[in-house]
């Protein structure tokens, strides 16, 4: 499941200009996963605040969440591609 995941951010980092090798960009996949489950684990606190009558306060606003630029939705609940940074830039 993640081994896709990482090959996509590798090849995406790879292509950035002087990016040569992974060492080039470890320190990016690490922020990106540490995000990732930082949105996760808010998401958990925030759900279980809620379903204890709790306010939850996240530590990231609404626009650097995960969620808003990584893996937007659309009104309806289904992906958005045409936002977000997952688009591939032009050649």
């Amino acid at each position: 499941m993640f081994e896709q995941a990482f090959k996509n951010i590798d090849a995406d980092l790879r292509n950035e200009a002087g990016c040569t090798t992974e060492l080039d960009y470890t320190e990016q996949t690490s922020w990106l996963l540490f995000l990732k489950y930082l949105d996760g684990l808010e998401q958990d606190k925030a759900m279980e605040a809620e379903l204890e009558g709790r306010k939850y306060s996240f530590i990231l606003d609404p626009a650097y969440r995960w969620s808003a630029w990584a893996a937007p939705r659309s009104k309806d609940g289904k992906p958005d591609h045409n936002k977000g940074t997952h688009r591939r830039r032009p050649a």
